[in-house]
């Protein structure tokens, strides 16, 4: 049966009545058509009501997952397409996979395609080969890719497995994502043998062949504010031929914020012709210098 459209006091009316029975704890998680009026209500135009519908969808879980499946993936109102890959965010639910990645990648709408990548990411290891599997394709656009990116960080920890599988891939664009989550790997266990691991990986990358890879891999150091990687970083300021990867470990440096590192500075300055790793390394400089005089008092 499909959903009428309700107007604003027939769907205040259901809220109440669906709030009540949840917080009664009798609602009817089988009752297909409460459902689908739940779904068509997150496209009301009041917004405190599509999330009350949104919260209440989500406490009814999983039996609430193919109704807003069905209508991210069909639904003509992208409020409701928007609305119900929010709340698919909110149940985390690893049959919901599949249709959240093919929405993610046909769906014309900035926020459906960032809601469902968000959703994706709250659902954890499941997603991870599938957000792989975007970063390995050249079929997908950057924005597509850059959501993936971001989805595999969010998951941290739980993608280890398969991130640390791909960290000599062939694929420039899925090595440097997998170094933005062994970063947040790092960042969420602590523990020796992790970290040492996730570093191993960062410090490694510091060489790689792409310039891209080499920079994020700088980033990840420094954002981490790893010491041991400063020698490193100081070798690629004052010798790699790429200005990009030379930008990017002064800028480390000056995050990672050792400053032992100012003399270093200070030659590769001598040395640069490129204004634009110019203008970093004085601003490294300059930070540094600043650091080291509230070091001394």
């Amino acid at each position: 049966m499909n959903p009428t459209t309700l107007d604003q006091n027939e769907t205040d009316a259901l809220l109440e009545f669906v709030s009540k029975q949840l917080d009664d704890g009798k609602f009817n998680a089988n009752d297909r058509q409460i459902l689908q009026q739940m779904v068509e209500s997150l496209g009301d135009k009041r917004g405190l009501i599509r999330l009350s519908f949104a919260e209440a969808l989500g406490d009814v879980g999983k039996p609430a997952t193919p109704f807003l499946l069905d209508a991210i993936a069909n639904h003509p109102n992208v409020v409701v397409r928007r609305a119900s890959a929010k709340t698919l965010t909110l149940i985390a639910d690893p049959q919901a996979v599949p249709v959240l990645v093919e929405t993610l990648l046909k769906d014309e709408d900035t926020v459906v395609k960032g809601s469902c990548v968000g959703a994706l990411a709250r659902v954890g290891e499941a997603s991870v080969p599938a957000l792989l599997q975007i970063l390995a394709s050249p079929e997908y656009s950057e924005t597509e890719k850059g959501l993936a990116t971001w989805a595999l960080a969010f998951i941290g920890v739980e993608a280890q497995e398969y991130v640390y599988r791909e960290v000599d891939s062939p694929i420039p664009e899925v090595r440097a994502a997998v170094l933005g989550s062994i970063a947040a790997i790092a960042q969420q266990d602590s523990s020796p043998v992790h970290s040492e691991r996730a570093y191993e990986v960062l410090i490694k990358a510091l060489h790689d062949p792409v310039s891209f890879v080499r920079c994020e891999a700088t980033t990840a150091l420094s954002n981490l504010k790893y010491q041991p990687a400063v020698p490193q970083l100081i070798e690629l300021l004052q010798t790699h031929a790429d200005w990009e990867t030379r930008k990017a470990a002064a800028l480390a440096l000056m995050k990672i914020g050792d400053t032992s590192a100012i003399a270093a500075l200070e030659n590769a300055l001598d040395q640069e012709r490129e204004a634009a790793v110019v203008a970093v390394i004085k601003l490294a400089i300059s930070q540094l210098e600043r650091l080291s005089v509230d070091e001394e008092w």
